[in-house]
């Protein structure tokens, strides 16, 4: 597997973690509909949460968050209209980016981008 791909899934697995210490319920992991994915889908105080995560080693060539693109957004977001067709019980939802920089053998750095809209 390519490092970025590695890394990529570590980020995943870390922003998992990173959501449950803050009582969301994750429902959903790598959520696929079609080419589309979510990387997470989770709940917390009747709100849905579409989360992008985007994890680098460093900031050197920029954040991560700066990696989610108009057109990577309109991606998710036809995910998550297909998710709401199958799952109707949903009325509030909210999309997030997870941002997390992964230094070799440090912790991690976490920016959370909340309710975005581009």
């Amino acid at each position: 597997m390519a490092t970025h791909n590695q890394l990529g899934r570590e980020g995943e697995d870390i922003a998992a973690h990173y959501f449950a210490q803050r009582h969301y319920t994750i429902l959903f992991r790598n959520w696929r509909h079609s080419h589309y994915e979510i990387d997470i889908i989770a709940t917390k105080k009747n709100k849905l949460h579409f989360i992008e995560v985007k994890t680098r080693s460093s900031n050197l060539f920029g954040h991560p968050e700066e990696s989610v693109t108009k057109r990577k957004f309109r991606f998710l977001k036809q995910a998550a209209d297909e998710f709401l067709y199958q799952h109707p019980e949903y009325r509030w939802i909210q999309y997030d980016i997870l941002s997390i920089i992964q230094p070799q053998n440090k912790a991690p750095e976490f920016f959370l981008l909340e309710d975005v809209f581009l």
